[in-house]
């Protein structure tokens, strides 16, 4: 009869390819060092392959090791999904969620969504992670995540998404330097390095260029933030201005400071809030009804609801 590897030896061999330690895989696979290794050997033992080679100090995986990581992968993958059923045939708001949130949503929006979610569907758990978009897309694919809270637009490849609503963005500054400003304002006004954004692999950086249509990158100051708290830190010392989704500015980023949200020349500007997740899944029923909790937790406020 064909032996055929198992769920646990192949999860072994991710663990490995990931933590790139015989030691620290074990530990995230909650098993002993020995265990994790023997059952890597065992399955190289069943496919007679080298997966791994190894010497007394350490490892690589072997070209076809790291083609059997990414299949074993998809499999893992599968395997999830298939799991699913069983919660589903319990009822589509149960079990657990697994939902990965980008820096710029989740601390506006995730103490929200767990509250409503709690109350209008207690038998659903919400277990959270923050990250940047491509390592959440990545956990996503790999079945480590069910589904993400993105800013879009992005390329998702053959993920399935949901557009959940829009949020506006708006120039924040301190009052004196709004007051010096002619209104609607021009980006000429603005001294040159004054703008400050985020770094590059915050997709709220490219958002924001984009869709406020900043063309002279000579306005935009070489320092990059690691989030919107430290831009406001920034813009709060007298040192420029920046571009803040209104989601940030309606839970109070900009409490107790001097600074005022005026809104942009032009057309407004915004990002679109989207549901993200893999097209195997069989959870888009409970996908969709956790869509409409959000949509009216990113709906924009008034515009008297500013802080000016």
């Amino acid at each position: 009869m064909q032996r055929w590897p198992s769920l646990k030896q192949l999860q072994y061999l991710i663990a490995l390819d990931e933590h790139k330690n015989f030691n620290r895989a074990a530990k995230a696979c909650h098993v002993s060092q020995s265990t994790l290794s023997t059952g890597i050997q065992t399955l190289e033992d069943m496919m007679n392959l080298q997966l791994v080679e190894r010497d007394h100090k350490s490892f690589i995986m072997t070209p076809i090791g790291l083609e059997v990581v990414e299949r074993a992968r998809n499999l893992l993958s599968d395997a999830r999904d298939l799991m699913e059923l069983g919660q589903q045939q319990g009822g589509v708001m149960q079990g657990t969620v697994r939902l990965g949130c980008i820096p710029t949503i989740a601390p506006f929006l995730l103490s929200k969504l767990v509250q409503r979610c709690a109350k209008t569907y207690p038998d659903l758990e919400l277990l959270l992670r923050e990250d940047t978009t491509s390592n959440l897309l990545k956990q996503l694919e790999q079945g480590q995540l069910d589904l993400l809270i993105l800013a879009l637009p992005i390329e998702i490849g053959g993920f399935h998404c949901k557009a959940v609503g829009q949020d506006p963005f708006h120039m924040v500054m301190p009052s004196d330097m709004a007051a010096g400003l002619h209104m609607p304002f021009d980006y000429k006004e603005l001294p040159s390095q004054s703008i400050f954004l985020l770094e590059r692999e915050h997709c709220l950086t490219e958002h924001a260029v984009s869709a406020c249509r900043l063309r002279d990158k000579s306005k935009i100051n070489p320092f990059a933030a690691t989030s919107l708290h430290t831009l406001v830190q920034m813009v709060g010392a007298g040192l420029g201005t920046t571009f803040l989704p209104q989601m940030a500015i309606d839970a109070g980023i900009l409490d107790n400071t001097d600074l005022v949200a005026i809104p942009l020349p032009g057309e407004q500007a915004y990002r679109e809030i989207g549901l993200v997740w893999r097209p195997s899944t069989t959870r888009v029923q409970t996908f969709y009804k956790l869509a409409e909790l959000v949509k009216p937790l990113i709906e924009p406020q008034s515009e008297s609801a500013l802080t000016t």
